[in-house]
């Protein structure tokens, strides 16, 4: 990915969005919205974010029969967006949709948004998981599990938390593995409970990482957001010295 510190805009209104951006006035960003922002301010807000030059993450997490997902993500790609994600709890044949709206709705000459799978969000422990969702396996072969679907459906890749990526990595180095929770070591880990340090992240092979109250509640988020940056090339630079 071109730049795999993507930053989740988890605000409440496209006002709230501008300010925070005003920090960023000559950087082009990966960032994410997700449900709150989209479902507040609508498909324009994708149209803003993309007249200023960012690449979007729209992470709606998509999860019900084929046909209503298959549309959906057919109008999806028309707002141009770069990532969208799906929940591989709705199954094969929902995913291959998914992708089939996807293409059909991307415009001529345009690459199609790249579509990941949830597999387990980072909220959940592997207590919940068996006791609420009865998922008798580990929170590992769960996510193995998810993500192998996803694969097999045509998905370029999941969203994972840090602690399965070695695992996925099974999959291929093609396939993008996308790590939520992360924190600096310095933060509280707050509601979601696997989380990690974009040092780590990087070390075990995540493809991106996903970056939102550590840079938005920051007092300097453009400085934490440099700091984050340079962590992650800094694992790519000692790996590039030992390989020469």
């Amino acid at each position: 990915m071109n730049n795999p510190v993507i930053i989740a805009l988890d605000f409440a209104s496209k006002q709230e969005m501008c300010e925070f951006l005003e920090n960023f006035r000559d950087e082009k960003l990966f960032v994410k919205v997700g449900m709150e922002l989209f479902y507040q301010e609508g498909p324009s807000i994708i149209r803003e974010l993309k007249s200023m030059g960012h690449s979007i993450f729209l992470d709606l997490k998509l999860h019900d029969i084929p046909n209503t997902v298959g549309r959906a993500m057919k109008g999806i790609a028309s707002l141009g967006v770069d990532l969208v994600t799906v929940h591989a709890a709705g199954g094969s044949e929902m995913m291959k949709a998914a992708i089939e709206g996807l293409k059909a709705g991307t415009p001529k000459g345009r690459l199609r948004p790249s579509c990941i799978a949830v597999t387990q969000l980072t909220s959940t422990s592997e207590g919940q998981m068996q006791s609420e969702q009865l998922v008798l396996s580990t929170i590992e072969q769960s996510v193995y599990h998810y993500a192998s679907l996803a694969k097999k459906a045509g998905l370029d890749g999941v969203v994972s938390s840090v602690h399965e990526v070695s695992l996925l990595r099974k999959l291929g180095e093609d396939f993008l593995i996308v790590t939520p929770g992360i924190r600096l070591k310095e933060d509280q880990s707050s509601d979601q409970k696997r989380v990690a340090t974009p040092k780590h992240a990087r070390e075990v092979g995540s493809s991106a990482i996903v970056v939102g109250r550590s840079i938005t509640e920051s007092s300097d988020p453009y400085k934490t957001y440099q700091m984050i940056k340079q962590q992650w090339e800094l694992i790519d630079n000692e790996y590039e010295t030992k390989s020469s």
